[in-house]
């Protein structure tokens, strides 16, 4: 079945029972409640957060764990509303009583603490529970569907954290490079020359792909649209959106990472959650291996090429290219190289709407679990908005 198809019975199914219920019991909705109590049931994350068990060594002391699944639905409603803090969203529930009923507490003495809250979420960040939904979610609403564009880039994440002396990216990544004898090599010598990771990454599995990128608190430089340096100090996020708007796989890096170390384990990540045909890429991630890689996945990469690049090479791959379109495909590569404004758009929504500019945890696991709540939100709102708002 098709997936509009599915979302359209699920919107019916919605419109007709749920919400009609919902209202007999606790008055109107909203626009902005339908649009929480239509997330929360796309995504069920209470199927993944139920309750929270003690450790053995403090079983049997002190007040148990209050129940998670509420939380986890809460933290879904501070990302649909945007709100800065915990404590606002804790502020809201007190005194929104729809809002209360929807995410679980019947009354206002059975909201838990602030440090409750922050406990459920430092459990959700261990267990990376909104990014095992997202992929949940997204394997069960698009796989099989063959999606026509995959656009991937990258976006600066700030944070309110001090990094660490010596722990930029690049530092990282010479880890376990052998060392070099310093000056000229010995007639006859030839220089050891440690792999890139890029080159590494051909041989890896996802997961070791993943472990081997740099995750601590750096600084970031990139160019802005006019050109000048700007810098920031944060991390990285990357990932990979579909047609339609709809985010499949990210990954959090150091803010020094460059872009292309990330191309391979995105790629990975949602070859293994999707069917697509279609590569989209900025200059960033002009190199041969990534080119490579993305054909043998059965796709046609789409990269802007890297003017310091060679002359000849841009040329040699501009027509290669547009062979692969002449034979196969109907529209221009410059056309569908447009489409990758999807994942810019993905990232505009995050940041305006579902609270990527307002992170106030610190730590690379509680930082990612913040942006997955914001992205598993935004997925469902761009689901739902294929039969709500469809593209005419």
């Amino acid at each position: 079945m098709a997936l509009v198809d599915t979302i359209s019975q699920y919107w019916f199914k919605l419109q007709s029972n749920l919400f009609p219920f919902l209202e007999e019991q606790i008055g109107e909705l909203t626009e902005k409640e339908q649009e929480l109590v239509s997330t929360l049931e796309l995504i069920r994350i209470e199927r993944f957060a139920t309750y929270s068990r003690p450790s053995p060594a403090r079983e049997g002391y002190g007040r148990p764990p209050k129940e998670r699944a509420a939380i986890a639905r809460a933290f879904v409603a501070k990302a649909v509303y945007n709100m800065p803090t915990t404590r606002a969203l804790l502020d809201r529930l007190a005194s929104d009583r729809k809002l209360r009923r929807i995410c679980g507490w019947e009354n206002k003495g059975e909201i838990p603490s602030e440090s409750t809250f922050s406990r459920a979420f430092a459990e959700f960040s261990e267990s990376q529970l909104p990014a095992y939904v997202h992929q949940v979610l997204i394997k069960d609403k698009l796989s099989g569907i063959i999606i026509g564009h995959i656009s991937r880039d990258a976006t600066e994440i700030e944070v309110r954290e001090k990094p660490e002396k010596e722990t930029k990216a690049e530092a990282e990544s010479n880890v376990d490079k052998p060392k070099q004898k310093k000056g000229r090599p010995k007639k006859g010598e030839e220089p050891v020359k440690a792999p890139t990771r890029l080159e590494r990454q051909r041989t890896m599995t996802v997961e070791e792909m993943i472990a081997d990128l740099p995750r601590q608190c750096d600084v970031g430089t990139k160019k802005n649209s006019k050109g000048f340096k700007v810098s920031w100090r944060g991390f990285k996020f990357h990932l990979d959106a579909a047609d339609g708007k709809i985010p499949v796989s990210c990954i959090l890096t150091s803010a020094s990472t460059h872009d292309s170390q990330v191309a391979l384990p995105l790629a990975a990540m949602t070859r293994q959650r999707i069917i697509n045909l279609y590569d989209l890429m900025d200059s960033a991630y002009d190199a041969p291996i990534i080119r490579e890689h993305s054909k043998a996945l059965g796709h046609i990469p789409i990269i802007d090429i890297n003017p310091r690049r060679d002359t000849k090479l841009k040329e040699e791959l501009r027509a290669e290219e547009r062979r692969f379109e002449l034979l196969h495909f109907e529209l221009p590569e410059d056309r569908r190289y447009n489409e990758r404004t999807n994942v810019e758009r993905v990232y505009a929504r995050l940041k305006d709407e579902f609270g990527g500019r307002m992170i106030r945890v610190q730590g690379y696991a509680k930082v990612m679990t913040h942006l997955m709540f914001g992205i598993l939100a935004l997925t469902a709102d761009q689901l739902m908005r294929l039969v709500t708002q469809p593209i005419t």
